[in-house]
């Protein structure tokens, strides 16, 4: 069972055993940016941070469980939109490791207000690295928009790739591979669970 960790760069607490309405705590070793326009006094709140890991937990969790209608149900209207759901659950079903099991530690913790092209709102941006049983990695991001306070935060983006073992030396990808990764490994990546 996906367990979304409890490593020192990871969650306090594993996640299968949270819901949404106690979502797991971001340890505070979690490297956190936050980015708001210019001039705006901005940083989130303890509220944001729960509201936005409660949703990135239920989404994970839901397709770990392959149960596809509850992850797709989470997506952003503009989301849904760009990718009707035959496609995109046909994409994830192509990809038959990827969530399945394993270990996500979260990484970094990216706040944007308001920012430029995108819809106004509150954005936290996640970025993971995910260690599988079979020695795979999964590096990546996912995403969460909220366009008023109260509201539910709604998944907008998420990008997730898959380094086979024979491309991670000691816990840590090649180099060659590292480049082409859509997540921040940073401080984290060669720490060992």
């Amino acid at each position: 069972m996906l367990a979304v960790a409890v490593a020192l760069l990871g969650l306090v607490g594993p996640a299968a055993a949270q819901t949404s309405s106690q979502p797991p705590a971001l340890s505070p070793e979690v490297e956190r940016v936050v980015d708001a326009p210019d001039g705006a006094d901005f940083a989130p709140a303890d509220a944001d941070e729960k509201a936005a890991m409660a949703r990135f937990v239920d989404y994970t969790l839901a397709l770990e469980r392959r149960d596809f209608a509850a992850a797709y149900a989470m997506l952003g209207l503009a989301r849904q939109a760009a990718s009707p759901r035959i496609q995109w659950e046909g994409d994830l079903r192509k990809r038959q490791g990827l969530w399945a099991d394993g270990t996500i530690r979260i990484l970094r913790l990216n706040w944007y207000l308001d920012p430029a092209g995108q819809p106004p709102g509150l954005y936290a941006a996640f970025d993971f690295r995910g260690d599988r049983r079979d020695g795979t990695m999964d590096c990546g991001y996912v995403v969460v928009h909220r366009a008023a306070a109260g509201s539910a935060f709604a998944v907008t983006s998420s990008n997730v790739s898959e380094i086979p073992p024979d491309l991670i030396e000691e816990g840590v990808p090649k180099a060659e591979v590292l480049r082409q990764l859509p997540c921040y490994l940073g401080k984290g990546i060669a720490t060992a669970l």
